[in-house]
Order: C-alpha cells, then structure tokens, then sequence
C-alpha cells in the first residue's frame, strides 16, 4: 500500500512539474484597437453626399478605422455652432470646401494638429479656406480662391528634382477629366513604400497650378498634367505630406467624385495616408490588385460593407 501512495504521489509530482508556469504562458493576443477617424463635409463644390459614403467605407472596409461624420450646416448663422470634437479622434478627414468655420473651431483645429492630431486634405479641400494661415500651412499647396504667387510658390517636379516656382500666375486650375499615370517620387516614405514607380489613376480632375506656403512639405506622387487634355504642361504633385508641429497632414488631390474615388489606387493610397497621418506608420499591406502601368484598377467599397 504504501509503495502504491508513494509511486502516485511522484506521478503528480511530475504531472505539476510538467505543467508551464504561469509565467511562461502567453496571454491571449487581442486584435489591435482600430483608429478614430473623422470625416468633415457638409459644404463642397463637388457633390460631398456621393463622395464622403465612399471615403466611409474605403476607411471601414480597411480593418483600421472606425469613421465618424461631421456635416456642417451650410447655413451661415447655423455654423457659427459647427464644433466638432477633434481631440476624439486619430485623424481628421475633410471632404469640405465652403464658409470659413468659426474661430474658436478653427483654433481648435490648429491645436489639435499642431499637438499631434492627423489630417488629411481629399481633393477639394485644398480649395478651401484661402486667407486662414495655419491651414495653407497644413495643406502646403492649394487652388482657387484668389490664390496667386502672395500665396506662396508652385511645386513642380523638374530635371529630376522638385522645385519651388515662385513666378506669377494664378493658383489653382485643371483640364479634363482623363486616366493619367501618376510616378512616385520618394519610394520610401511608408505610405509610398511599395508602390509601382508608375500607376494609373481612373479618370480624375489632374490637379495643376497649386501654390501656396509649402513648407515643410514633402512630394510622394506627381503626374503629368498635358496640354492636350487643357494642362500645364508640368509635372504636378497630387500626394504629398506636410509636416505641421507635432501633426502629420496628407494632402491628395485626387478624388473628384465616385469613379474617382472606385479606384483601387485612390483607396490604397487613402487608407495608407490616413493611417500614417494618425500613426506615423503604416502597416496596411499593397494588395495585389493594386493597379501598374498597364491598366486601371477598380473596387466599390460600397458594394460589401464591413461585418
């Protein structure tokens, strides 16, 4: 009997000895919390209630975002309450361009991108907001409004390099509506990081004749802007990112309405660039689908929204 105990006992000896100490165990990995994103419309030359469903859902359909939305009324005296809460989120979106925002909303705004906050510029936005300083700062190059060589230079990629044309002329024009290819121009920064050298772009406003302040402004992506099709007859930047204080700004000039906004380079580059505006990094892999040189690419994120 006593042999019997005895031989049980080392058997639950060593069952315990074999088990992993507390310690050694791995806690369950939790799925990383998804980013905070605001996108702000209401008021647009372009049509904001096709474009801004779009802009939500390429976000969503991501894995990275969780998108809120702040329409601002688009009368006068009713915006002097437009306030969004822009410390609530990673990265601030704007589809608008209209009335400027009162001025504590826009001292909100500066503080929160100048501390840290993510914004980026989609398309029109770059219209807005013509004689408000920091936001041309944070913007780097914008169109229309009245914006001239006292608004600040023209970006333009000569000769291999970019260059900053402080000459006359207006700020701020585009041909027709076309597929144009855009070329990288910084490969390594992470949000162009993977890229084709070359890809095509579905049918677009091709941006040219931006100016403005341009500091601290960094070119990811040009493309030619012909004069057969009404251009420039530059080499015009569509993405860049500025940096604003401690915030990081994204600006693409892409994005004029819903077949703009179906292709999977717009997506790409979108998500990638709210991503490393938030961040400061970008883990969003480049789909295979991801257009070359050859051929558009294009995906409605509308057509299967996120489970």
């Amino acid at each position: 009997m006593l042999y019997r105990l005895t031989s049980l006992c080392l058997v639950a000896v060593a069952a315990t000895l074999a088990l992993p100490a507390q310690d050694d165990v791995d806690p369950p990995k939790l799925a990383p919390a998804k980013l905070k994103a605001l996108i702000i419309d209401g008021q647009n030359n372009h049509n904001w209630r096709q474009t801004t469903p779009l802009l939500r859902a390429t976000l969503q359909r991501s894995g990275c975002f969780v998108v809120d939305v702040a329409t601002s009324p688009g009368n006068k005296d009713e915006l002097k309450s437009f306030a969004p809460e822009f410390s609530d989120y990673d990265v601030v979106v704007s589809n608008y361009n209209g009335q400027l925002w009162p001025k504590a909303t826009r001292e909100a705004f500066g503080e929160y991108v100048r501390g840290g906050g993510g914004f980026v510029s989609v398309h029109a936005a770059d219209n807005a907001f013509p004689n408000w300083k920091d936001y041309n700062l944070m913007i780097g190059v914008g169109g229309w409004g009245g914006r001239s060589e006292k608004s600040g230079p023209y970006v333009r990629w000569r000769g291999g390099e970019i260059v900053r044309d402080t000459g006359p002329g207006r700020g701020g024009s585009h041909g027709r509506r076309h597929q144009f290819a855009l070329d990288v121009r910084d490969g390594e920064h992470p949000i162009t990081k993977g890229l084709p050298e070359r890809f095509l772009h579905c049918a677009d406003e091709l941006y040219d004749r931006l100016r403005g302040p341009a500091e601290h402004l960094t070119v990811l992506a040009t493309a030619f802007s012909d004069k057969k099709t009404g251009g420039s007859g530059e080499h015009e930047p569509l993405l860049m990112v500025i940096d604003f204080g401690e915030g990081r700004c994204f600006h693409t000039a892409l994005g004029h309405d819903p077949t703009a906004m179906k292709c999977v380079a717009f997506q790409v580059t979108l998500v990638r660039g709210c991503e490393w505006a938030a961040t400061g990094k970008v883990t969003t892999a480049v789909p295979k689908s991801f257009p070359g040189s050859a051929a558009v690419a294009v995906h409605d994120p509308l057509a299967e929204q996120p489970k």
